[in-house]
């Protein structure tokens, strides 16, 4: 356990001086350019694609957004909070290369999912609020503007909001935790139990506080590594080394 700790630790101050690194490089140069002066939505979560695309994405029960959805499409969602027919989008694609924008259909809301890339560059989103809290959805790269979120119903075992999802070596994906979920659970679903109980984040939880949200998370080939600050302000560390 300890030779594993002093690896954690040398990882993370090796991150640390990777981005100083990088801010001492950049400091002295460069500017800001306004690309596009409106998106139409608010960037509340953002992923670079492998092909130079840009997806971004905004919770779908806050009103209507900026832009249309196209062909005068509409989201038709009885318990929406406001919008129970909303023909705006919620989240788009931003084309780098030429500088512009399409609308996406994104049907559930995506308030404080989580996502992370798959090795062939499909992005996998999980959770969110309300009628997303179970959702999964991915969305898989294109070039010819066809491609659209996929939305898979009871993707997740369990509610996640604020959850933290990684890539495992095998491809799967591991999504740990979120508001009130001390456990963890596999995207696809397995064969095995599909939530496991993870008690390090019961016992690094403070009663009534809202912490533990979006766990810090880093894997190597064999391990994951968990960490989460408490309210003595020590970061407590957990491993996990199967999956």
């Amino acid at each position: 356990m300890e030779a594993r700790a002093t690896t954690f630790y040398a990882l993370l101050l090796t991150s640390f001086q990777l981005l100083l690194t990088c801010h001492v490089t950049f400091a002295a140069g460069g500017k800001w350019d306004l690309l596009l002066s409106n998106v139409g939505i608010s960037a509340m979560h953002m992923q670079l694609l492998p092909n130079d695309r840009v997806v971004m994405f905004d919770r779908t029960n806050f009103g209507p957004s900026n832009i249309s959805l196209p062909n005068g499409n509409c989201r038709n969602n009885p318990q929406d909070a406001v919008s129970k027919i909303d023909c705006t989008a919620h989240s788009i694609e931003y084309n780098v290369e030429s500088n512009t924008i399409r609308p996406l259909t994104v049907q559930s809301n995506t308030w404080c999912s989580s996502g992370s890339l798959r090795s062939d560059g499909v992005l996998v989103q999980t959770g969110g609020d309300r009628d997303g809290e179970l959702k999964a959805r991915t969305f898989s790269p294109c070039d010819d503007n066809e491609c659209d979120w996929v939305e898979i119903n009871n993707g997740l075992a369990r509610r996640r909001w604020y959850s933290s999802n990684h890539i495992l070596p095998d491809g799967k994906q591991i999504i740990i935790g979120g508001q009130r979920q001390f456990n963890y659970e596999f995207f696809p679903k397995t064969t095995s139990p599909n939530v496991i109980d993870l008690p390090f984040l019961a016992e690094t939880n403070d009663r009534g506080e809202e912490n533990n949200l979006y766990p810090y998370v880093f894997s190597t080939p064999m391990e994951i590594y968990l960490y989460s600050l408490t309210t003595e302000r020590y970061y407590s560390t957990m491993l996990i080394t199967k999956w």
